[in-house]
């Protein structure tokens, strides 16, 4: 660039110079310099023009021919045009590569940008959602996905967990909407057909619902002759062993009602409507069941309320829930033990926690206690009663009214189960019926 316009600056010197040297041989020197610098600058145009006609072709052709410093400039934007071209071609084949790889995923994919608006999408989108980039493209997406669950998904910001919806153009079709954030406020939305996923887990539901229905009649009929049996005189072997399979048989009783609730719980992820529970009242009949299923065991039983502020949800599920962390805690405290029971209300929301002097529980097992049949010891649970659904129960209950269950457990030092409801799950309290 420096050699450039120095030669373009000796080129204008030597041609002033020329021109003042022929005008003074006829005695006009300065007329001889302004005519060889008019001269000199109208080649210097015919050059310029040459070269912007040659740039705005943009055709790919050579560049003109031109002598001294104009040759060497055309030289060097031609090198660079073929830099920026072979730079243009690359980028274009990742784009293209792009664009193949990603039609020919089964999940959809969508840019939305900073404003909201769709970007682009690739062609199974287009099959899932119904875009059509001919209308679509950079409208709003909540134009087009209108559901209120995906729009309220979208506004709160946090995409730790996928979103199930039916299709918009399909309500047979499941699927699964998961937003990942990127770059200064764009979102990557990944949309994927979980619809025979959903179809497998609803076959899995009836039939252990349907299976559950089944075995309830004959377990009521055994329980029945059961009990007219042992209200008889029979001898002591005889009585021992109907004793032990009435016990056996009430046990599948309870498991078979677990599962029943299990069943109800999977059908949906959210309570379908929601009503005040009266959450003292509630505890309260809680703590008198708790107190008499642990007579034998001389278990002292604590209940703290430090809230005038009670639940919205369903009474039935919350307490299946409450009272399943209060009976584990019963059945797994030794004797002579002492279990707190404790309502509270924060910053944070409403809380409720069971804690309990025990045995604990090895670290190891926290991350898998709310896991179906997950039992910690096997012949403790066996001689305890329990169903091991107790907890997976909690965790559906939880989930579907926007709570977390939380456990802390020290071994030989007892446990603290606490089931954390969020602020709008709270209402004033129910007024308590005159006993």
């Amino acid at each position: 660039m420096h050699r450039t316009q120095h030669a373009m600056l000796a080129n204008l010197i030597l041609c002033t110079g020329a021109g003042a040297l022929i005008g003074l041989m006829f005695g006009f020197a300065g007329w001889g310099a302004v005519v060889a610098l008019l001269g000199w600058g109208m080649v210097q145009i015919r050059h310029f023009n040459r070269l912007s006609e040659w740039i705005y072709r943009e055709d790919g052709s050579q560049p003109p021919e031109a002598p001294g410093h104009w040759g060497e400039l055309f030289d060097q934007l031609a090198r660079l045009q073929r830099r920026s071209s072979k730079r243009e071609q690359d980028l274009m084949a990742a784009i293209q590569r792009f664009q193949q790889s990603s039609g020919a995923l089964q999940d959809g994919l969508v840019i939305i940008d900073q404003d909201n608006n769709l970007e682009w999408w690739n062609r199974a989108a287009d099959r899932l959602l119904g875009f059509k980039a001919s209308s679509d493209r950079g409208k709003p997406v909540m134009n087009l996905l209108r559901d209120p669950r995906f729009v309220r998904y979208f506004r709160r910001g946090k995409y730790g967990e996928p979103l199930e919806l039916a299709s918009p153009i399909d309500a047979d079709m499941r699927l699964q909407y998961q937003i990942t954030k990127f770059g200064e406020g764009d979102r990557l939305l990944v949309v994927r057909d979980i619809t025979r996923l959903v179809r497998l887990e609803q076959t899995r539901q009836d039939f252990v619902a349907n299976a559950s229905h089944e075995l309830r009649t004959p377990l009521t009929v055994i329980c029945g002759y059961l009990e007219t049996f042992l209200d008889q005189d029979l001898p002591r072997p005889l009585a021992r062993a109907l004793s032990q399979m009435q016990a056996q048989a009430k046990r599948m009783e309870s498991l078979v009602s677990d599962l029943l609730m299990l069943s109800r719980l999977d059908a949906s992820k959210h309570i379908a409507d929601e009503h005040p529970v009266a959450v003292q009242r509630m505890l309260e009949q809680i703590l008198r069941d708790a107190q008499a299923l642990a007579r034998d065991k001389r278990h002292r039983i604590s209940l703290e309320l430090n809230s005038g502020l009670d639940l919205l949800g369903q009474e039935l599920e919350l307490h299946s829930a409450f009272s399943n962390l209060v009976f584990n805690a019963v059945r797994y405290t030794p004797d002579e033990g002492h279990i707190s029971l404790r309502w509270w209300v924060d910053d944070a929301g409403g809380h409720f926690s069971v804690r309990d002097d025990g045995i604990g529980i090895d670290p190891v097992h926290l991350p898998r206690l709310t896991e179906r049949f997950y039992r910690v010891d096997e012949s403790r649970s066996s001689a305890s009663g329990g169903t091991g659904l107790g907890l997976a129960i909690v965790k559906h209950v939880l989930v579907r009214h926007g709570a977390r269950l939380t456990i802390d457990s020290t071994p030989g030092e007892g446990s603290t189960f606490s089931c954390h409801f969020p602020p709008e799950m709270l209402i004033r309290t129910v007024r308590q019926d005159p006993a």
